[in-house]
């Protein structure tokens, strides 16, 4: 329930107070995701689809005696089985759906599953297109075995693999974290003779940065450089965001200097990434320096951005400072929400200026700014401690009268 500060001083005079911990700011990175389109098919469409083609495969196969054993798909498979296969697209090629049905099927007590891959090939001579429409079904269905299939898929001549299907496999190793394994992905594209480029050296730079190795990371980037092309924001952003997460905002900041020499600007989510590093740590200095970037940027500040410029304020002492914040919002017709009052009245609280925070409450009532769960229990907190709840609501009984 909304409260004007009078009516939340009436009700806390009977009332014991329950403060709660500040609010706490938290930050996420976004992340490199693939959406597909998902195409429908009946069970019996599918079986007709592939049965012609799995017959042609098994007689194949029984004569060059490969090492995978063919498995024939029948009724009694489990239900969760039964319902992949239903959703294969429609539009699939048959060679197609006669290997996604074995791969849905799999088990390795008939085989290996390069073993399957070669069987494929062999008898099916697939082309790239193939390869990719295999890989998308299997990467929509987050199949355990689609990375697996995919490292197969990078060896086979027929899959024409270059730099970018490398370089997905590298991202998706650094999204979990399996660095060996994506430097060794890395090690062996650059075997085949492909070279890294830059949005590989960017995916290795995130996956450095994300396992707090900042010294790899760092060496990744200057390697970028030598690349002798221009880079592109993600490619500093990615830096600058290795920084942050090192707890290092001012190499970051150095970072947007020389992208701003380029005319080059860095994403709304980095600027902002950079403002919540300086405020975490009450450094007002960096935060008002980066809340200045973001304007210059041209990317408008709203009452969230001003939250945390109004943390580093108050975190590092400066009242005055987080007042003024909070009276240049209102200028700019930016509506100031409850957590941005309860952050200047906790600045006030830190300095224990208790007059300054009245008056601060005096003005929100003219505004007709009405006060909060998050404000309301920043007062309940303060006034409980000092004991002068009924004190301050006879000064505002007096303020009213007047």
């Amino acid at each position: 329930m909304l409260l004007t500060f009078s009516r939340f001083l009436l009700q806390l005079a009977h009332h014991t107070p329950n403060p709660k911990n500040p609010v706490t700011f938290t930050f996420w990175a976004t992340h490199y995701v693939n959406n597909f389109v998902t195409l429908t098919s009946c069970k019996s469409q599918i079986q007709l689809a592939a049965i012609n083609v799995e017959e042609k495969v098994e007689g194949e196969i029984g004569k060059e005696k490969p090492k995978f054993r063919w498995v024939e798909i029948g009724p009694n498979i489990p239900e969760e089985q039964k319902q992949a296969l239903s959703q294969l697209p429609f539009k699939m090629t048959k060679r197609c759906k006669a290997l996604m049905r074995q791969i849905i099927c799999f088990n390795d007590k008939k085989g290996s599953l390069s073993g399957l891959l070669s069987a494929w090939v062999k008898i099916m001579k697939p082309r790239r297109k193939d390869w990719l429409s295999i890989l998308k079904e299997l990467n929509k269905m987050e199949h355990p075995l689609y990375l697996e299939v995919a490292e197969i898929a990078l060896l086979e001549e027929s899959f024409e693999a270059n730099v970018r299907d490398y370089t997905k496999i590298i991202h998706f190793y650094g999204m979990n974290n399996q660095l060996e394994q994506a430097e060794r992905t890395r090690l062996v594209m650059e075997e085949r003779g492909l070279v890294s480029d830059q949005v590989t050296l960017t995916a290795m730079i995130h996956m450095y940065s994300k396992a707090g190795n900042l010294t790899l990371a760092e060496e990744t980037f200057e390697e970028l450089k030598l690349l002798g092309q221009p880079l592109d924001r993600r490619s500093y952003g990615t830096m600058i965001m290795a920084y942050i997460r090192a707890g290092m905002p001012e190499k970051g900041e150095m970072i947007i200097r020389e992208m701003d020499a380029q005319d080059i600007r860095a994403g709304s989510e980095v600027y902002k990434a950079l403002l919540r590093a300086y405020s975490i740590v009450g450094d007002a200095d960096g935060a008002q320096r980066v809340f200045d970037e973001i304007q210059l940027a041209g990317i408008p500040p709203d009452n969230r951005t001003c939250a945390v410029l109004l943390n580093a304020y108050g975190m590092a002492g400066q009242s005055q400072n987080a007042y003024t914040t909070f009276e240049n919002m209102l200028r700019a017709g930016i509506e100031p929400s409850d957590k941005c009052v309860a952050l200047v009245l906790a600045a006030y609280e830190k300095e224990n200026k208790l007059n300054q925070a009245l008056d601060f409450l005096i003005g929100l009532e003219r505004e007709r700014i009405i006060i909060g769960k998050e404000a309301s229990e920043v007062l309940a907190g303060w006034f409980g401690r000092l004991g002068v709840v009924k004190e301050v609501e006879l000064v505002l009984r007096e303020y009213a009268a007047g």
